[in-house]
């Protein structure tokens, strides 16, 4: 009997012990799980909401107050970066969507026909570059424009094969620790300049001047080489989306960015250009090496699908004034073509031709039955661009511009302010654009404010605003002498056809991919809510970071305008990305722009010793 008390007592205290340790246990999950678990308010919340919660990735932020305290403990916060490490030197001009290596190494099989292979392929997450990309060695500040439209640093680009295979065609010249350039071309050899004053008497303009009071723009150059053509259409107030492709022709894209060329990186090959319909007064390609008669003309129709109403194609190339016979075979097969286009020539001397799109449907709706190529069906969006393959087809006007005749843009500079009439397509009023312009031109003050302490009157020549809207950024900065890329996301890729409209040039993109440029290539970049967005999507804070890092010059500046937790969670990289040569952080006015509180924050990427990508 005494045994069995003395079990029975044993039992009970067990079972005291077991019971006491699953109730502290519970307690215990019950305080870390409200304190830290991913999803859940943190202490203090008000009315069970996620305050304080890090939208980015779902771990607690801390308060403003506690937040200093994030820098001074890095050591034991492993949320805090200490560095990003650097990339091998081989790096150093890496564009990881356009890395032909990696098509070799995944055994992809672009056709190479079609040029598939200098087109985007971006490499799968596990074979991204999570490093800073290093200038090469020996690499200085780029020379400030407008002097570095003539001459670079070779350290900076240390590439002089294009002096020694153009040197009949004074595209470059070497020069000491200096490349020169004298402003030649393949079909100008003796100068832009005196090319393009030519091609404006062929075409009886008013003082030979290619912009016809105003009303050519914006020119698309295809096979750009280093941009002279483009650089010499500034002072013209003309500004040019230069393109080449990452080819044999090495870094010649580069060099044209180096020089504070607008100009991008790609190629015709399968798919549209990143650039809605209707977006160019004028095109041109001089010997631009391209086989225009492929696949039923698509190069061409592309190009249909890009000009105005009346937009006019300069073409310079032996097929145009040869008289041998495989010049001819291919000149009266394009001739043809564009005819069947309903393209006229409007003239043709020299070397050179210029075709004329028409202004209205009319000359289409001639057309035989059945006659090729056919008109592109209702169904077809023309400013559809983002990985839309090319279509052999031609973009017919709408009912309103077939009547109108014409794109119904006032000339430059008044289109620059003007209400531009697609806004009627995006159903925003004139007195909407009209607000964003203004509040965009009170931002950008603002900024400039910011930074007056540590900028000069040339710091800035390439920018690049990551989100563009209807373009009120770069408007802004119409009196600096800067040039802006506007880059609308892909879910707001309409809003480009406003920016084209306005007389800016810019471009789609996916900010959840890296973008189609050299490292080093801008000097400001502008990122509007672009953080909230690609977090939205799922999408890497940390990757756009380097990405952006890749892109900017060092000395550069960024200013991300975005909302307080983003902007904290971005402070926290500062130090690892070596942007902590300069900081600015501001509450700025709320306005109708301003969807939620936001913060601006402007930082300086670090040059000289001891930098993290020297």
């Amino acid at each position: 009997m005494k045994h069995k008390n003395e079990v029975l007592r044993s039992r009970k205290l067990l079972s005291s012990v077991l019971i006491g340790f699953i109730v502290s246990l519970g307690l215990i999950c019950v305080y870390y799980g409200s304190s830290f678990a991913p999803g859940l308010p943190s202490a203090g919340g008000e009315g069970g909401g996620d305050d304080g919660m890090d939208p980015l990735f779902g771990s607690f932020v801390p308060s403003d107050d506690d937040f200093e305290d994030l820098f001074e403990d890095q050591e034991h916060n492993p949320d805090v970066p200490k560095s990003i490490p650097v990339c091998d030197m081989k790096f150093s001009e890496l564009i990881p969507c356009l890395d032909r290596n990696l098509i070799y190494q995944l055994k992809w099989k672009p056709n190479l026909l079609l040029m598939e292979h200098y087109e985007r392929h971006c490499p799968p997450p596990e074979r991204r570059y999570n490093c800073l990309i290093p200038p090469p060695i020996g690499y200085k500040i780029p020379i400030r424009w407008p002097v570095s439209r003539d001459e670079v640093w070779k350290a900076n680009i240390p590439h002089t094969h294009l002096a020694q295979e153009k040197s009949d065609q004074n595209w470059m010249v070497v020069n000491g620790e200096k490349i020169n350039f004298p402003g030649g071309g393949t079909h100008f050899h003796d100068g832009a300049d005196k090319y393009i004053a030519a091609l404006a008497r062929m075409l009886k303009f008013p003082s030979d001047k290619l912009n016809n009071g105003g009303n050519i723009r914006n020119v698309l150059d295809v096979g750009c080489g280093v941009a002279s053509f483009g650089a010499y259409l500034l002072p013209f107030n003309i500004i040019t989306m230069s393109l080449a492709p990452n080819d044999v022709h090495e870094n010649q894209i580069q060099f044209a960015l180096e020089r504070g060329i607008p100009s991008t990186l790609g190629v015709l090959g399968t798919k549209r250009l990143p650039y809605p319909s209707r977006s160019f007064e004028l095109a041109h390609c001089s010997r631009c090496r391209i086989d225009w008669l492929q696949r039923d003309g698509i190069l061409l129709l592309e190009l249909d699908r890009l000009l105005r109403p009346g937009g006019y194609f300069v073409y310079s190339s032996p097929e145009a004034y040869a008289h041998d016979e495989a010049n001819r075979r291919v000149w009266n097969a394009m001739s043809d073509l564009l005819r069947r286009m309903c393209w006229k020539i409007v003239s043709k001397k020299d070397q050179s031709v210029i075709w004329a799109k028409p202004m209205s449907n009319s000359c289409y709706l001639k057309r035989d039955l059945g006659i090729q190529p056919p008109l592109c069906s209702s169904d077809d969006n023309p400013d559809a661009s983002w990985n839309v393959p090319m279509k052999a087809c031609i973009t017919p006007y709408s009912a309103k511009m077939h009547k109108e005749k014409g794109s119904g843009l006032v000339p430059w500079p008044q289109r620059l302010t003007a209400a531009p009439p697609r806004l009627e397509e995006l159903r925003i009023s004139s007195e909407e654009y009209q607000e964003d312009t203004e509040i965009w031109h009170f931002r950008v003050i603002e900024y400039w404010k910011q930074m007056k302490s540590v900028i000069q009157k040339n710091s800035f020549r390439n920018i690049m605003d990551m989100k563009s809207n209807l373009g009120g950024f770069a408007a802004a900065l119409k009196e600096k002498d800067v040039w802006v890329m506007n880059v609308a996301p892909v879910n707001e890729s309409s809003k480009l056809n406003i920016i084209y409209d306005r007389g800016l040039i810019g471009t789609v993109h996916d900010w959840c991919e890296s973008f189609s440029t050299y490292p080093r290539t801008y000097d400001l970049l502008h990122a509007w809510t672009v953080f909230t967005e690609i977090e939205e999507r799922g999408c890497s804070a940390e990757d756009l970071l380097i990405e952006m890092d890749r892109m900017l010059r060092p000395d550069g500046f960024v200013i991300v305008r975005d909302k307080p937790s983003v902007i904290n969670y971005i402070r926290k990289f500062l130090t690892a990305l070596q942007w902590d040569g300069w900081l600015s952080e501001v509450e700025p006015r709320v306005d109708s722009l301003s969807s939620r509180e936001e913060r601006v924050l402007i930082a300086r990427k670090k040059w000289g010793e001891g930098s993290a990508t020297m």
